[in-house]
């Protein structure tokens, strides 16, 4: 099959690259200008570099293919950059797989959505909504936490350090998926052929994890004494109050008030399926793929088996 995947230098979408040419598919690769795919994927692969949001001539590189998958993401979070990327780049992918009649339109979301309270969260429900009105046959991944963003502690454990908690590290609960396994996840649902579209959320395999068992996890796999510092979750709060003047002159200041927002969230919301009727999350119906654990990460990078993952603008600590 012929796919277009948006996002192939990403995290994720590397993983996703590597699991189409794996299961022999011909790949379209769409790259930002100037980004380089991971080393050894290039075989097989051809490479589009475009600014899909400024580039109106970008369609014309492409030919025809039967399937898009979209990893995009906002890097930073924030309002402009959540615009222009979870919206209106997916926008203009769709009106492409729209044009050239795609069979399936698989787009990787965040399972974060259930509760839209920050801009990329809006940006990412209103593309589900474009997708969901198309006539191109569409697959909404809503996935968990991933493994990256649970190695923040990492060189801080192992330098001795306390694992840092927000309250008691029960507030939250995930079930963090490592990225080979949702890129496997993904490239199945290429195999479905839905009538519309249709929402998928998925973590890894359970049970579902708090901050407590996680650095549980991480001081047994570096063989360092369990020790935690506890911070409220409020001082989010507090840090916006104190820097919201200087957003009022400056975007850069804003924008870094959208990542506190972001980093509040984060520190009180659950990435697992949310019961509304009964208003709270539920891990039971949170579904569960692949066989990767995050122990048996955090014990690979113990043993310099994998390399850290690099984690972006989103990184808190």
């Amino acid at each position: 099959m012929r796919v277009l995947l948006a996002g192939a230098t990403g995290y994720i979408g590397a993983a996703v690259l590597r699991e189409l040419l794996s299961q022999h598919h011909e790949v379209l690769a769409l790259v930002r200008p100037g980004r380089a795919l991971t080393p050894g994927l290039e075989p097989g692969v051809t490479r589009i570099e475009a600014d899909i949001t400024h580039d109106a001539e970008w369609v014309s590189r492409l030919p025809p293919v039967e399937a898009v998958i979209s990893c995009l993401a906002s890097r930073s979070g924030a309002p402009r950059d959540a615009r222009e990327v979870e919206y209106e780049a997916n926008c203009q992918l769709l009106d492409y797989a729209e044009r050239v009649g795609a069979r399936h339109f698989v787009l990787l979301s965040a399972i974060c959505v259930q509760k839209p309270r920050l801009a990329f969260q809006r940006e990412k429900l209103k593309f589900e909504a474009r997708l969901h009105d198309s006539p191109v046959p569409g697959t909404i991944i809503r996935a968990t936490a991933f493994f990256r963003s649970l190695v923040g502690q990492f060189e801080r454990v192992r330098a001795g350090k306390p694992f840092l908690l927000f309250g008691s590290g029960h507030l939250t609960a995930c079930k963090p998926i490592s990225d080979s396994d949702l890129a496997r996840f993904i490239v199945t649902q290429l195999d479905a052929s839905p009538s519309g579209t249709v929402m998928r959320p998925i973590g890894g395999p359970g049970p579902a994890l708090t901050p407590q068992d996680q650095g549980r996890m991480l001081c047994k796999a570096l063989d360092k004494p369990f020790r935690t510092t506890s911070l409220p979750p409020e001082m989010f709060d507090w840090l916006r109050w104190l820097l919201s003047p200087l957003a009022l002159i400056s975007r850069r200041m804003s924008d870094r008030l959208e990542f506190l927002r972001i980093a509040k969230f984060y520190a009180t919301e659950s990435m697992l399926c949310w019961d509304d009727s009964a208003q709270r999350y539920d891990a039971e119906a949170t579904p569960e793929f692949g066989e990767d654990t995050l122990a048996d990460f955090y014990e690979k990078l113990s043993a310099g088996k994998v390399l850290i993952p690099e984690r972006g603008e989103h990184s808190l600590f």
